[in-house]
């Protein structure tokens, strides 16, 4: 077993860094008007690497660059609405509940155990984490299965920098991750809506996909609690509840893991759970989508695009009948 420490924690910044929270996202309506790979794009790369970003209450700021290749065209949704309104049933069912409750997890000291049908088993803890391949923000559209969305800037890099750094065998056909479990830090773990600990599962070519973020932060900062800190899973082609968050434990297995919600309404909730307008739910359309903080509860809704608008993973699925594996 491989255990890898850092003798240092994040440097919180000085005031002078922090960037103001409306040139934040001025910045990012500006990316709004510019085409991935374009002239202006590259410019915005060499911006966004001499800015500080955002810096929100307690939360460190991390280093990362801006992927256009990877950022959504989307207008980036409110810090508040991100932080405030989002499921984490570990801290409680209700769309608030994560940030009235979360101030409880500890995210320091932290580590993630990666074990399996690896050649490398290692114990990586947060800064080895932050370490191990050079930060990227991406803005991702997130799609919850309940009908809303929003869009966020995440800061990480390709679980696939993880993958090779593990070595996977021939016999890894899966990868699991398993979410913390604690009473004494969440509150929801001792409800019966679901198995504890929370797990969630990827096929392998899925997690090796470029878009499979393993994520640090958000909003240029750290992850707040209540989003999944200190490091979880955004898989932007998949509904919202396919992210594990707060990860403390990845395994590469043969067979498919028995995932949370899966377990508790299969009819419900499919193994893949890939973004997709033509499956509905059983208790409501997925043909429309409310994106969080256009106007209200009133708003018109927008249309739900197939694989969330990530149509470069659809050869993950070439020749799967996706009504009968969703």
């Amino acid at each position: 077993m491989l255990i890898q420490r850092s003798p240092n924690g994040i440097d919180l910044p000085f005031s002078s860094e922090i960037t103001p929270r409306e040139v934040f996202e001025s910045r990012r309506r500006f990316i709004q008007h510019i085409g991935a790979g374009s002239i202006a794009g590259a410019s915005l790369l060499a911006m966004a690497g001499r800015e500080a970003f955002a810096q929100n209450g307690a939360n460190p700021k991390l280093p990362a660059r801006l992927n256009p290749a990877y950022s959504s065209m989307d207008k980036p949704s409110a810090y508040k609405d991100a932080t405030t309104y989002n499921n984490f049933y570990e801290f409680g069912t209700d769309k608030a509940d994560p940030a009235h409750n979360a101030g409880t997890l500890k995210t320091r000291p932290w580590t993630v155990t990666i074990e399996g049908e690896v050649k490398k088993p290692m114990t990586l803890d947060l800064d080895a984490l932050l370490k191990l391949a050079p930060l990227e923000e991406r803005i991702y559209r997130l799609r919850c299965v309940e009908g809303w969305s929003m869009v966020i800037p995440w800061v990480g890099y390709s679980f696939s920098e993880l993958i090779k750094k593990v070595e996977p065998t021939g016999n890894a056909k899966y990868v699991e991750f398993v979410s913390l479990a604690d009473k004494k830090q969440m509150p929801g773990v001792g409800s019966r809506v679901l198995t504890w600990p929370y797990v969630e599962g990827l096929r392998i070519d899925e997690a090796n996909h470029p878009l499979a973020l393993l994520t640090l932060g958000m909003y240029g900062e750290t992850l707040p609690n209540q989003n999944g800190a200190p490091v979880r899973m955004v898989l932007p082609w998949k509904y919202g509840f396919k992210s594990a968050k707060s990860i403390v434990k990845i395994r590469f297995v043969k067979e498919p893991p028995r995932t949370a919600w899966n377990v508790s309404a299969p009819s419900e909730y499919g193994f893949y759970s890939n973004v997709n307008p033509e499956v509905d739910h059983p208790r409501w359309s997925q043909a429309s989508e409310r994106r969080i903080g256009e106007d209200g509860f009133l708003a018109r809704k927008r249309k739900t695009l197939m694989f969330n608008g990530y149509n470069d993973v659809a050869s993950l699925y070439a020749g799967m009948d996706l009504k009968k594996f969703f």
